[in-house]
């Protein structure tokens, strides 16, 4: 795990930009940082965190024996044993055990489409000095982030936005139009990030360019759509495994955020009857008050208990959240409006006391229908005309959950427009609809459309990106095991009607009974996250600082919110019931404006 820098065609003020840019990104890898001139005008710099052979030989960058080439990367290679072989048999002399040195070989070997061959989580910068190629890569699961700046055939790219930003080659602007996305998604476009002129690399895509900085070949990497039969539970459970073990590997501490959920509780059940190491794990607990909603560290700690682990509780409450508020705000690249970016960020910066490596069980529901809306969308497929009938007449009943509330309203006249409504915070004004349909997956049927929406947009640009700024804030490296490559694949391989035909998680609720966890398996699923509205309705001081933060905001930037976002940030404190989460969004948005000084 790393963070990466390159820059591209900038004879007159790379070497200054490339230090800039490797000490704002320094924390991603704070074992080792170096940089070195590539070529005329070519500079790349890279700060490891060792997690394979400790030595020195995986330091960064990295170059071949004859310096011919040179890589910095950011990510592991869960493959790189099985390229290790090919490229023995192709007469390649190795030093080490590093994935590194596989990659730099495998890419000066094999080029862009070789690219094709790797299955892990990376983002990398290859420079081939005999060709004359550079190349620059993301996994197409969007594990790994990395942006770009873009100026005529000038480039720079970097792990982190504000790594670019602050490389004194770019002007430091706030992107406004990124308030939209961020008030109904909690992010930003996925091709874009708050700095103007800062974009985002998109998951899976390959580019090579010539030492001038012109942009000649783009290779899209495609995830297996082949239809298979349905697995049964045996096979599913050797898949588990196999992502396990992948995954917890490392020559450093392993951990785990452990929710007591039957995701992450599948993932430690499996390490366990696999090897019977115990781990250090870690739950978020709460105010027992609360503790009948948010249940996690009961479930949490018998489990860790019957695996013998180092259980740890990471407590919170308002006055934990303000003590960290101002370090955690200055950790963030980008901000993402998701308490569990908060928590998953404190849970780090205990974990990092004892491991070197966290992993999370993101991706299931994704991958295999784990949430409410999946649900609530699969009744809507079966007759769409009737819940758009439904919903007219029963919205005008005053009495209704607000959650049933949130479904029917967000009922529309097109598939893709009520399933973008039911991921989102709040319905989508219809005017700038068109501007989220544009991210949505075309050429597919209702209900695989709106799994791949929530891979491809949710889960990269929220969740994915919560792990990897919480973790590498600390120096850790956060790891995902049911984003493996055969999980994944297996997912968009599937069928709309095999799909709708599984229950939700159903292979792994079916292992988890199989095993006595049937507790765990039956649980209902409770999001990541604060007690937000508990806090609000029963907290002053916490609710007046976040009210006071969001008004001054709105004052100061209010003419470029959305219609939405500006009503509720004028009177935040009429909108506790239906819209904390809103609330909390804006928090968060407005304490990383004023630290960035936007």
């Amino acid at each position: 795990m790393c963070g990466i820098n390159l820059v591209l065609n900038h004879p007159e003020k790379g070497e200054e930009a490339i230090q800039k840019m490797m000490n704002a990104s320094r924390h991603r890898g704070p074992d080792h940082s170096a940089w070195l001139k590539a070529a005329p005008g070519i500079y790349v710099a890279g700060s490891r965190l060792k997690i394979l052979d400790l030595g020195e030989a995986g330091n960064q960058p990295v170059t071949t024996e004859d310096g011919k080439a040179v890589l910095v990367w950011n990510g592991a290679l869960y493959n790189y044993q099985d390229l290790r072989n090919e490229l023995l048999g192709k007469g390649v002399v190795f030093g080490s055990r590093s994935d590194s040195e596989v990659l730099i070989h495998w890419l000066k070997l094999f080029g862009e489409e070789g690219v094709k061959q790797l299955q892990g989580m990376f983002a990398f910068a290859f420079v081939d000095k005999e060709k004359g190629k550079v190349i620059v890569g993301r996994d197409p699961y969007g594990k790994k982030p990395l942006y770009f700046n873009h100026q005529n055939d000038q480039w720079l790219f970097s792990s982190e936005a504000r790594a670019i930003v602050l490389s004194g080659v770019v002007m430091k602007r706030m992107d406004v139009s990124q308030y939209v996305p961020y008030f109904y998604s909690r992010h930003t476009f996925p091709d874009l990030s708050f700095f103007k002129g800062i974009g985002q690399v998109m998951p899976g895509t390959v580019m090579a360019f010539d030492f001038t900085g012109h942009h000649y070949v783009s290779i899209s990497l495609e995830i297996n759509r082949e239809q298979v039969d349905l697995p049964s539970v045996t096979d599913f459970r050797e898949m588990i495994l196999d992502a396990v073990l992948k995954h917890f590997h490392a020559d450093v501490p392993v951990g785990m955020i452990l929710s007591g959920g039957a995701d992450s509780s599948l993932l430690l059940h499996s390490w366990h009857q696999e090897t019977g190491i115990p781990l250090n794990t870690f739950t978020a607990a709460f105010d027992p008050k609360y503790q009948g909603k948010y249940s996690d560290p009961k479930f949490a700690s018998a489990l860790a208990a019957n695996y013998h682990c180092i259980h740890h509780k990471v407590w919170v409450t308002p006055e934990i959240v303000f003590e960290n508020w101002g370090e955690y705000i200055s950790s963030l690249d980008q901000p993402i409006g998701d308490s569990a970016s908060f928590l998953t960020w404190l849970i780090a910066k205990e974990a990092k006391k004892h491991v070197k490596v966290l992993v999370s069980g993101a991706g299931a529901d994704e991958l295999f229908s784990g949430y409410d809306r999946h649900m609530a969308f699969r009744y809507y497929l079966k007759n769409p005309s009737l819940f758009r009938s439904l919903a007219k007449w029963i919205l005008l009943s005053p009495l209704l959950p607000r959650r049933i509330k949130k479904i029917l309203n967000a009922i529309t006249d097109s598939a893709e427009g009520t399933y973008l409504n039911f991921s989102s915070l709040q319905s989508i004004p219809f005017d700038i609809r068109n501007d989220f349909l544009a991210y949505y997956p075309k050429d597919t049927s209702p209900y695989k459309a709106a799994l791949s929406w929530d891979r491809e947009y949710f889960l990269v640009n929220d969740v994915l990106k919560i792990h990897d700024n919480a973790t590498m804030a600390h120096g850790l490296e956060g790891r995902a095991p049911f984003m493996d490559e055969s999980l994944v694949a297996l997912s968009n391989s599937l069928s709309e009607e095999q799909h709708i035909l599984l229950e939700p998680k159903q292979w792994i609720k079916m292992i988890l009974k199989e095993d006595g966890l049937e507790e765990i398996a039956s649980r209902k699923k409770l999001g990541f996250g604060l007690p937000l509205k508990e806090w609000f309705e029963t907290d002053q001081i916490f609710r007046e600082r976040i009210f006071l933060a969001i008004q001054t905001f709105e004052v100061a930037s209010g003419t470029d919110f959305p219609e939405d976002m500006r009503k509720l940030a004028r009177h935040p404190e009429e909108h506790i019931q239906d819209s904390f989460l809103q609330i909390w969004n804006l928090f968060i948005l407005a304490s990383w404006k004023v630290k960035q000084g936007l």
